[in-house]
């Protein structure tokens, strides 16, 4: 069941990624030369660049999935709640693990969000984000705290 989980988590962040790539390269030609390249808290952009900006998030995205699946290839190199013993390291490293995918997987979101906002504004300065960026935040933040109670549990 674990390896099942993994296993679609792992597929479903690739789409993720191979979506947000697609995305970038279909639209990359078709915008202005001048992209905004950050936004403040209310949506607004607070920076520009040049068009060949727009693949920032997709090169992160994907140095973030290399990353996330050389740590949970290696789980006992992580840093846990709890003490990791023999009689709880199969639960801990599999919330750790699956932690990990679901934040990889939030960070997508976050990443497709993003582009997306960054496109649409770059065609229309009346355009807003589809979901509010700061959305995501509390997200992460309840996931995080929900696998350290969950470890703690299964202490």
């Amino acid at each position: 069941m674990e390896s099942i989980i993994s296993t679609v988590f792992d597929v479903l962040n690739l789409v993720l990624i191979l979506s947000l790539w697609i995305y970038t390269l279909r639209v990359f030609k078709k915008l202005p030369e001048k992209i905004p390249t950050h936004f403040d808290l209310e949506g607004k952009p607070d920076s520009f660049g040049r068009k060949r900006s727009i693949y920032f998030l997709p090169i992160l995205s994907l140095i973030f999935y290399i990353a996330f699946y050389f740590i949970t290839r290696d789980p006992k190199s992580g840093n846990f709640p709890v003490e990791i013993t023999t009689a709880n390291n199969e639960i801990q490293f599999f919330i750790m693990i699956l932690l990990m995918k679901w934040l990889m997987f939030l960070i997508m979101l976050l990443f497709l969000n993003l582009q997306d906002h960054t496109i649409r504004y770059s065609f229309n300065a009346d355009s807003k984000a589809k979901v509010p960026i700061l959305l995501f935040i509390p997200f992460i933040f309840i996931s995080v705290m929900v696998a350290v109670i969950t470890a703690y549990i299964y202490e």
